[in-house]
């Protein structure tokens, strides 16, 4: 079941509102039951915790609208990925600990082979790479008790990506699933959001797979080196594919299980190469036998859908076709 999967960004991450008739609209079932029809086998459900604990504690109104959700996903023949997502408030170990303990018991009934539970998006600990494996190893014993038949994807630190999953050392239980991220290089995905001041539209023109010269619009001198370094990298299908490997390698090592979590390229990078890299994303994921979900469905870095959903959104069939999902 999980094998071609997609993110649902915003409805139970920084919600519209919380008004239980507007998270129940926020996703009608005919957008639901196109997204099996285009071939989507599971939906990533991004989970907000103060969503969940507005003041602190879990909220039994609250969670049994994501219970309704996740049943409806389900009943569409969709498998379930449910992660906590954190938001405005840093999440600290204790509450980690207390919503798996309040979740675990009220999704285990909807089926351990359909739902799964992520412990916790994209962990940052970059400096504290031990601190997270105990407090990830924790939080499974926690779950554990209460779902002990629950299909659990865990993750590295330096926020879910190839090097803290390199750096990780398994656990011990048979039924886990380890969660990489990908968005490399951000340069290109995000159009280097990570560094503010840049130009942003001569930074959409770059290419993938790169090609040279592929640094001539800059406009100022901050954004030219920034260019010219990604060009210097020389990014294309193989160097995805390498990237992917030494994850492949490290499965082997210990084996595990690979999900590709989240991927995905930002609207305003110009279409050729935003189609090129999420296809040669999945590509490489594929052959080194990962299962996989796009970021997102309601999300700039996926198919850009608005928040809340159209009643029966048209999902954009270069994406699609990119996924290797023609319809």
């Amino acid at each position: 079941m999980l094998a071609r999967g997609v993110n649902i960004t915003g409805w139970f991450r920084f919600p519209v509102s919380v008004a239980p008739e507007r998270i129940t609209a926020y996703l009608s079932d005919a957008a639901i039951a196109d997204l099996r029809a285009a071939g989507f086998s599971f939906a990533r459900l991004s989970v907000q915790p103060e969503f969940l604990a507005p003041h602190g504690k879990a909220d039994a109104g609250r969670i049994a609208l994501l219970v309704r959700a996740v049943a409806r996903l389900r009943a569409a023949g969709l498998g379930v990925v449910v992660v906590l997502t954190q938001g405005q408030r840093p999440l600290d170990g204790t509450a980690l600990r207390e919503l798996w303990q309040a979740l675990a018991s009220v999704l285990r009934p909807l089926g351990a082979a359909g739902v799964f539970p992520e412990l916790l998006n994209e962990p940052e600990f970059a400096t504290d790479r031990t601190g997270w494996a105990a407090l990830q190893r924790a939080t499974l014993a926690v779950l554990r008790t209460a779902w002990p038949d629950a299909t659990v994807i865990l993750t590295g630190a330096q926020w879910g990506g190839v090097d803290g999953l390199l750096a990780l050392e398994p656990v011990d239980d048979p039924n886990v699933v380890y969660s990489i991220h990908f968005y490399e290089p951000e340069v290109l995905t995000s159009l280097a959001a990570f560094a503010p001041g840049l130009d942003r539209a001569a930074l959409a023109t770059l290419p993938f797979p790169v090609t040279t010269p592929c640094a001539e619009t800059a406009t100022d001198a901050r954004t030219g080196a920034v260019a010219r370094f990604y060009c210097a990298q020389n990014w294309n299908e193989a160097a995805i594919a390498r990237r992917f490997r030494m994850v492949q390698d490290w499965a082997r090592r210990h084996d595990a299980a690979i999900v590709l979590g989240e991927f995905g390229a930002a609207q305003p990078l110009n279409a050729p190469a935003r189609l090129a890299w999420i296809g040669a994303t999945r590509k490489a994921a594929e052959a080194a036998g990962f299962s996989w979900a796009l970021w997102g469905y309601d999300d700039v870095m996926g198919f850009n859908l608005p928040r809340p959903v159209p009643l029966r959104p048209v999902l954009d069939p270069a994406i699609l076709r990119a996924l290797g999902l023609p319809r």
